[in-house]
This record gives C-alpha cells, sequence and structure tokens, in this order.
C-alpha cells in the first residue's frame, strides 16, 4: 500500500529475549528466582547474570547459530541459560535427565553441540557420553559443570576434556558490556527440545524465537497470569522449555521457584512459604498432590492456579485437586506445538454443574489457545473435517505460529508431520457441537477389540475412579479370537487390597463389556521424567503374555 514501509521503527524480530530486557527495567528489585534457602535473585541480577553467561560463551567460540546442551534438574542456572544461550545468539539443547550416557552421546553428535552443561547430579552420565563420542570425535564438547552447596567432589581424571570446576567461575570470565545478539530472523531457531519418548525414540524438534516469543504470551493467558506471579517449577526445564514458562514468567516480572526434586511434600512447603499462585504438571504430578498423605498436606494460602497437560487428567484427580484449594487449566499440545495448543476454556454457564460434571468437562482438551491459528479434528487420508457430534474419531491437527519449525536433521519426519498443510500429532479425537475437542487416544494406543474401537483414555477415567486404585493404564493384549483385549496396569494406594476380578466388576458396571479389561496386572508404572506413562514398556509386558485364554488376573 502507498506510503506504508517496513522498517526498523515498526518491525523487530519477536524474540523471548525482550522480555528479560523489559523485566530488568520494570522489576529490578523484584526476586526473579529462589532456590532453597540460600540462592536469591532479582531480576536486575538475573540479566547481568545471563549477560554474563552469554559473554563467557562467546570466550569459549560458540558462535551465532552454535548449540549448547544442558543436562540439569530445575535448578537456576538452567534458567539461566534459557536467556543466557539466545543472547549469544546460540540454540539451546536442554536433555532429558532420565537419559542414559548413550543417548545423551547420541544426542550430542547429532546437534553438533560445543558446549555441555551438565549438573554434579548428572556427571557420571556425561562422562559416560563423552567416553563414546571420544572413540569418533576427534573434539569433544567442552563441559561445563553445574555445582551445588551439597555437591560431592568429582574428578576429571578418567577422561581428558575441560572441565569448569563449577558454572559460577565460567559466569566470572564474562563481561557486562556484551551486546545481546538478537535473531536476524524471528523465524531462527532458540531451541531444540526432544519428545517424550512414549512411544519411540525421541525426536529433536527445533522451536524458533517468533513461537517461543507468541507460546510464552500465550500460556500465560491461558494460566490466567497477571503481572508478577509467583511460578512453582515441577514441569521439567527441558520438557518444551518448561511449557515457555520460563519466558513467561520474565514477560510478567513473575518468581521462579526452582526444585530440584518434585515431591508431595517439596510442593505443599513451598507453596506455602512462597505463597505460589501458579505452577503446572502433568497428571501424574497432579495425582502424587491429590493423593498425598495427610501429614505432608498443608493448608493453602490462596489459589493456585494449576496448568496441567500431557495425558487426558481423570476427572476424579481434578476433582480431588480442587477440593485442595488448586484450580485446574487443562490444555493439551505436545513438543512440536511448544507444548500446550489447546485450552479447556471455562465458560460461567458451567459453574451450575454440579462438582464431578464440571470436572468432567474440565478434563476436555478444548479449543485452540490465543497463539494457534487452528485445531481440527480431520480424516487423516481425506483432510475433511469430521462432523462435531462427539462420536466421529479423526486425528487431531494444528495450523499455527507456534507449531515447530520441523525435526531437526530429519527432512523426511518433517514432511510427513506437514503432510497436507497441517501439522498432524499422531492423536485421535473427538469434535463437540461447541468445537470443543476431546482426546480418545493415541493412534498407536487405540485397542480394536472384536471389531470395536476401544478408547484407553475413558476405560482409564473409569479405572481412577475406583477408590483404591492410584495409577492405572490400558493397552491391548493379544487375543487369538478377538485380536487384543484390554489389559490394565494398576498400582494400589498404600493399604488398599483389592483383586483383580474386582477391578473387572468394577468396569464392566460402568462400561460396555468389551471395553472393560480382561487383565490386570498390579505393578509400578514405567513414566517418563515428565509423569507420562510409557505404555510402549506396558505393550512388549501384554504382548509377551500371549492370548488370553480366559479372563485372568496377576500379581507382579
Amino acid at each position: 500500500m502507498e506510503g506504508t514501509k517496513r522498517c526498523s521503527a515498526n518491525y523487530v524480530p519477536l524474540t523471548p529475549i525482550s522480555f528479560l530486557k523489559r523485566a530488568a527495567i520494570v522489576y529490578p528489585d523484584r526476586l526473579s528466582i529462589i532456590y532453597g534457602e540460600n540462592v536469591k535473585f532479582t531480576w536486575k541480577q538475573t540479566l547481568e547474570r545471563c549477560t554474563r553467561l552469554a559473554s563467557a560463551l562467546t570466550l569459549l567460540g560458540v558462535s551465532p547459530g552454535d548449540v549448547v546442551a544442558a543436562l540439569a534438574p530445575n535448578v537456576p542456572a538452567v534458567y539461566e541459560l534459557h536467556f543466557g544461550v539466545p543472547v549469544a545468539g546460540a540454540v539451546l539443547s536442554t536433555m532429558n535427565t532420565l537419559y542414559d550416557s548413550a543417548m545423551v552421546s547420541e544426542l550430542l553428535k547429532q546437534s553438533g553441540a560445543k558446549i555441555i552443561f551438565v549438573d554434579y547430579q548428572f556427571l557420571d552420565v556425561a562422562k559416560g557420553a563423552l567416553q563414546i563420542l571420544s572413540k569418533t570425535l576427534a573434539r569433544l564438547p567442552h563441559l561445563v559443570v553445574i555445582s551445588d552447596s551439597d555437591r560431592p567432589s568429582y574428578s576429571n581424571s578418567q577422561v581428558s576434556f575441560p572441565v569448569y570446576s563449577e558454572y559460577e567461575s565460567l559466569l566470572a570470565t564474562g563481561s557486562l558490556d556484551f551486546e545481546i545478539r538478537h535473531p536476524r530472523d524471528e523465524c531462527d531457531p532458540i531451541s531444540i527440545s526432544y519428545t517424550s519418548g512414549t512411544t519411540s525414540t525421541p525426536k529433536a524438534v527445533v522451536y524458533s524465537h517468533r513461537g517461543a516469543y507468541l507460546n510464552s504470551l500465550a500460556a500465560a493467558f491461558l494460566c490466567e497470569m497477571s503481572s508478577m506471579p509467583v511460578y512453582l517449577w515441577s514441569v521439567p526445564f527441558f520438557h518444551c522449555n518448561g511449557w515457555c514458562f520460563t519466558w513467561a514468567i520474565a514477560a510478567l516480572g513473575g518468581t521462579n521457584i526452582c526444585l530440584r526434586n518434585v515431591t508431595a511434600k517439596t510442593v505443599f512447603n513451598s507453596i506455602a512459604l512462597h505463597r505460589v499462585t501458579h505452577m503446572g504438571g502433568a497428571p501424574a504430578v497432579l495425582n502424587m498432590i491429590a493423593n498425598a498423605p495427610h501429614e505432608v498436606k498443608k493448608a493453602i494460602p490462596g489459589k493456585v492456579m494449576v496448568m496441567t497437560g500431557g495425558a487426558p487428567p481423570p476427572p476424579q484427580v481434578i476433582f480431588k485437586m480442587e477440593e485442595l484449594g488448586f484450580i485446574v487449566t487443562h490444555s493439551y499440545g505436545q513438543t512440536e506445538t511448544y507444548g500446550p495448543g489447546t485450552v479447556c476454556f471455562w465458560k460461567p454457564e458451567w459453574n451450575t454443574l454440579p462438582p464431578e460434571a464440571q470436572a468432567k468437562m474440565k478434563s476436555r482438551q478444548g479449543v485452540q489457545h490465543i497463539g494457534m491459528e487452528e485445531v481440527d479434528v480431520k480424516d487423516p487420508t481425506t483432510m475433511k473435517s469430521v462432523p462435531p457430534d462427539g462420536r466421529t474419531i479423526g486425528e487431531i491437527m494444528y495450523r499455527g505460529n507456534t507449531v515447530m519449525n520441523g525435526y531437526f536433521k530429519n527432512r523426511q519426519a518433517t514432511e510427513d508431520a506437514f503432510k497436507g498443510g497441517w501439522f498432524r500429532s499422531g492423536d485421535l479425537g473427538v469434535k463437540h457441537e461447541d468445537s470443543y475437542i476431546v482426546l480418545k487416544d493415541r493412534s498407536q494406543d487405540i485397542i480394536i477389540s472384536g471389531g470395536q474401537n476401544i478408547s484407553t483414555v475413558e476405560v482409564e477415567a473409569v479405572l481412577f475412579s475406583h477408590p483404591a486404585i492410584l495409577e492405572a493404564a490400558i493397552v491391548g493384549r493379544p487375543d487369538d479370537h478377538r485380536g487384543e483385549t484390554p489389559c490394565a496396569f494398576v498400582k494400589l494406594k498404600d493399604g488398599c487390597n483389592v483383586t483383580g476380578h474386582e477391578i473387572i466388576s468394577y468396569c464392566r458396571s460402568r462400561l460396555p463389556h468389551y471395553m472393560a479389561p480382561c487383565t490386570v496386572v498390579f505393578e509400578d508404572l514405567p513414566k517418563t521424567s515428565t509423569g507420562k506413562t510409557q505404555k510402549f514398556i506396558l505393550r512388549q509386558k501384554a504382548k509377551a503374555m500371549g492370548s488370553l485364554p480366559k479372563i485372568s488376573t496377576s500379581k507382579l
């Protein structure tokens, strides 16, 4: 249009780096980070520390576009890496703390990381990874150790690579005069996040400055955050960069309460001590809180907004959480959508529903959040939208600015994921008349028994409603006559005793008989470090059982 112009006055590439700069101006003396009893920083100090970190990284030879890796829990240094690394123009790659040396070495090799920051707790894993890499690489990544007040002594005598005695000594080499490196293009990568690995080997998902900026603001909106929230970190920093709350809290000048270990006790103690206003967590974390021992629970000084996502939260868990004083917001997404992609936006007219009905409504996956352009349920072959009847199953798909750039060094997987012009989630769901979607299952989790499709999510919701059951997961068990039958893996609450036959009867009284479990196995459920059940492990166990001769139970 005549008279318009795009220039530096009206166009600045979007980046979360701007959140940190603004926080230091608007909230300079506001606490940015609290960790344990002795570590406290203000936003002014955090900007200074991140600037020194970026400067120190460049002194180590890090250039724009280089990858910097991290293997650590939710400690302050990793929060600082979320700003210090992009300030240096580099790309942050946070790794799951459950990875073994072989996996860490593979991901370091794939990303070409120049530096890896490792918490002392995982130093042996990192050393093992570098030993593996030393067999094929002439130049190993620099290792920087993140120490703690209770850190054990360590030695680098077994492997020859540079070691900084502690993270703080590296920061001391940096300069406050370092000039922040803004991205030349807002679509440049800011981080690499890895999928949870619940179904296969983790994929490396590339996030952009633009997507991270937009999803950070969207996350704040959907969690109803106002200025200066107090956020408790129970979501791992390495999981979708903490669902982008690492950057969102800076945008609002909030306080980050860092936790090395997430337990019901540390959660309740932190809420009471710091007057926490917001937190997040997978349904397994909510389940841990809701079923905490009486002696651990503490009165909550004010309402705590909790955002949950991942596997659909059972309505019974939501109900228990809200009885304790938490307000649960249900989001849904994938690593490929920067974490949350939809939210179950609450409507005032639902306030008149009974509590149990409200919890059931809240367990739906909802609609796209403000940063996502569209979410739909489509036939994956024809790409036509399924009718909004709450029954017709299709694949959940996304389109928008908060969808990943793609999979790092995996063009084919990227093309497959974006086939048809939408991101294909691999999740199956339905759409209701009000446009709210409901997740029915992962495509590989759906059970087909005698020609009938069984949603494991629906069966699991019934299992969670049983007063004796703490955790539950449903997978298919091979069957010579019906193809598959539902197999329940169950963990009971302490002090409870119930038989498999009783659980099957309980489900049959609440579900069509073909949906009820035919097998019940009592054992702890394998999980990722983000709290998701690793169903591929359970499927392997169920497959090893062979065909079911009759309704059975087993005690392991």
